[in-house]
């Protein structure tokens, strides 16, 4: 009786803890990217403290500012760089005639719309595909939609600004002091469970670490091979790179991402070669698109996915695709992108106080 009453007031305890984080999300989003960014940085002060001058240790504040400037200039530098190609190729792209685009694809269109008329319900005779893809399509390469993005861009700019200085402030005192963190979730919990919450938070550290930069290498890795994949079949560099980056960036939601990555690019590298002038037969070129993020994939598969998420959050594949369903379901595209790191924390804290259950012992066996 006494472990169940335990129990019951442990989940109470978490469920009054989800709530506040809820409640309280952007206070705790500012929070995690610290948290994420100390990681990132942790090594540079580690670097600059451990020098000797003339017998003299910088302070971990001079480190922990220098990797801080660091960590931004490498922000700084990188959309200094890309933020000028991809606002050139969406103005590009704002002009594309869309009905032109589609009109490329008849053959296969129509061959499409034949066996809806030849095999599906009466109900579906009505479907026209080619004014489908033409409404659909439109949506994407509009230009009133690109503005409508910068403007709402405009109107959170103060918020922007507030949560730049938040997260800063909060990552330089995470970097000087490397277990301000852990010691501020330490505090949340009953001094009994200290040791637990230790050892939990110690495990977090390193799987959300490993993680983290594997997410980075997968991203870079996407970018660089659809970048020469592209530019190997003729798409002009800077079409490519910015297809690329949003390959990549779209490549961090698992499963769903490398999907959405493929069409939209895809659809950019038509677009842009029509209305360049090039449109003799975009049916080949979609085809080596096609198969340029398809052999990314596989590479991906391969090579970059089962070392970030075998080895660095130690679950099973079909484990992360059911979380990530779910977690799309609760809270859409942010909830998928939040899923894998959140769901590694629960493992974790479910293995140190939860372990009694045989399927949570079948869950964090690996960890």
């Amino acid at each position: 009786m006494n472990q169940l009453v335990r129990y019951i007031i442990i989940g109470f305890v978490v469920a009054l803890i989800a709530f506040l984080v809820w409640y309280f999300s952007s206070i705790v989003a500012y929070i995690l990217i610290s948290a994420v960014l100390s990681l990132m940085g942790k090594p540079i002060v580690d670097f600059i403290s451990g020098l000797k001058i003339k017998g003299w240790h910088p302070p971990r504040f001079i480190g922990a500012f220098v990797a801080l400037v660091t960590i931004w200039l490498l922000f700084i530098a990188f959309f200094r760089v890309m933020i000028p190609l991809v606002i050139a190729q969406f103005n590009e792209l704002g002009s594309i005639d869309v009905q032109s685009l589609v009109a490329s694809f008849n053959e296969p269109i129509n061959a499409i719309q034949h066996f809806i008329q030849d095999y599906l319900p009466s109900s579906a005779q009505e479907f026209i595909l080619k004014d489908f893809l033409i409404q659909k399509i439109s949506g994407i390469f509009t230009i009133s939609m690109i503005s409508d993005a910068f403007s709402s861009t405009a109107n959170v700019l103060i918020n922007l600004l507030i949560a730049l200085f938040s997260i800063s402030f909060i990552t330089f005192f995470f970097l000087k002091d490397d277990t301000l963190f852990f010691k501020s979730i330490i505090l949340i919990f009953p001094e009994r469970f200290e040791a637990q919450i230790t050892r939990a938070l110690t495990s977090i550290n390193k799987l959300l670490r490993r993680y983290f930069i594997g997410i980075i290498i997968e991203s870079t890795g996407i970018l660089t091979l659809i970048t020469i994949g592209l530019s190997i079949i003729g798409v002009k560099f800077q079409t490519a790179i910015v297809v690329g980056l949003i390959a990549g960036i779209m490549n961090v939601v698992p499963y769903v991402g490398p999907l959405t990555g493929t069409v939209l690019g895809t659809l950019i590298v038509l677009a842009t070669k029509l209305h360049s002038g090039f449109s003799s037969d975009l049916l080949t070129l979609s085809m080596l698109t096609l198969l340029v993020f398809l052999t990314t994939q596989l590479i991906d598969n391969i090579v970059f996915q089962p070392t970030i998420y075998g080895n660095s959050v130690k679950a099973h594949p079909l484990e992360i695709f059911i979380v990530l369903l779910i977690a799309g379901s609760v809270a859409g595209i942010l909830g998928m992108l939040l899923a894998i790191p959140s769901y590694t924390v629960i493992r974790v804290f479910a293995k140190e106080f939860f372990n009694n259950f045989r399927v949570v012992q079948k869950l964090t066996e690996k960890i």
